[in-house]
């Protein structure tokens, strides 16, 4: 995966190079990661805030989380997903929804958990929850998300059900910006300042995009605006942190990027800085291929691109808690099923299931 970003964003320097946040995935005998690679894999995690793992499932076992999420979004009374873009939802654009805790989808979120554990475990404690387990969708016209941060103190976990091309709008890291540092050393205040000045600079390009995307859509025939879509994503009073909203961009109601936030001591450190941020951080976006497995920590910087391809990308998320947490906490960024919440179920659940335990899942 190499090469530089060519997709109507070349304002923004986003590299599609992952090579270097690459590990491929050795199983042993128990199914498990070896301690090599789950070695370099916590390093990656501790180095870079996240890790690519190529080819941790099959293809059949790809093809069967696929099912699980094609169940999910056939079901009329889905459970959508209160985080990311509830306006993208509305008009589906995107299809961000909880999966229910039925047997055969905790099989599979159980499969991932018992390969993934002795990378897993160095964040999780066995008695810590299961946040959620997800499908996120996004179809051709979607909206591109802020780079952001999610709540802090989550490991979440990406599986590619099928290739995802760059056009499909595979996720953007910024590498070594999650907020404990390298190797477990935090930033220094002044790096943290940076970082939130490059996201000014990174999410005033992506507002442009949003905007000028949308006002293509007008007379589009691949992805034509539905009714009422152009006043909900410009001009709505509605809470949405991900979509060009400028009437909330200009009252200051967006956390993740309003006017507000361009006062003149801003600007003039954009402009004095310009030059440090253009090379202090990277953009990278991933394009996995199918059984390829994300990890990240859930407070590093990242965006969920626009899909601007006809095909839909789906991906099977699902995160864990590093720690205790606040129902609060639990329900400000993340969306369980109901039959999740009536049934909590944590790390060590998933390793003690009966499906962690099996070299190849019998469902596969």
């Amino acid at each position: 995966m190499a090469g530089a970003r060519g997709d109507g964003m070349s304002d923004l320097p986003i590299s599609s190079d992952t090579a270097a946040f690459e590990v491929a995935a050795v199983r042993d005998a128990q199914g498990r990661l070896t301690e090599p690679c789950a070695r370099a894999a916590r390093a990656m995690m501790a180095t870079h805030g996240f890790v690519i793992l190529t080819g941790l499932l099959s293809h059949a076992e790809a093809d069967a989380g696929l099912a699980l999420v094609r169940a999910a979004l056939d079901d009329p009374e889905r459970s959508r997903c209160a985080f990311a873009s509830q306006t993208d939802n509305r008009h589906r654009r995107r299809d961000f929804c909880a999966l229910p805790a039925s047997p055969e989808v905790t099989a599979f979120a159980a499969t991932l958990a018992r390969r993934l554990e002795d990378v897993l475990s160095a964040y999780c404690g066995r008695e810590h929850p299961l946040l959620e387990v997800t499908t996120l969708t996004s179809y051709f016209g979607s909206s591109h998300q802020y780079i952001h941060r999610d709540p802090p103190g989550v490991i979440s976990l990406f599986a590619a059900l099928e290739d995802v091309s760059d056009a499909q709008g595979g996720t953007v890291f910024v590498p070594g910006t999650q907020p404990s540092g390298i190797a477990g050393r935090p930033h220094d205040p002044g790096t943290l300042a940076l970082m939130d000045l490059a996201s000014i600079a990174w999410n005033w390009r992506i507002l442009r995009h949003n905007l000028a995307k949308l006002w293509a859509m007008r007379g589009s025939t691949e992805a034509p605006l539905g009714p009422g879509e152009l006043r909900d994503r410009v001009f709505s009073t509605k809470w949405d942190e991900h979509q060009p909203n400028l009437l909330r961009f200009l009252i200051g109601k967006n956390p993740l990027f309003s006017l507000a936030m361009l006062t003149p001591p801003t600007l003039w450190r954009l402009w004095r800085h310009r030059a440090e941020l253009r090379h202090r951080f990277r953009l990278v976006q991933t394009a996995p291929k199918k059984g390829t497995v994300i990890l990240y920590q859930s407070d590093m910087l990242h965006a969920g691109p626009d899909n601007r391809s006809p095909a839909p990308r789906r991906l099977f998320s699902m995160s864990l808690a590093r720690g205790p947490v606040t129902e609060k906490m639990w329900h400000s960024g993340y969306s369980p099923h109901p039959t999740l919440k009536e049934r909590p179920m944590s790390f060590g659940d998933l390793l003690n299931h009966p499906a962690a335990q099996e070299i190849e899942p019998t469902w596969a």
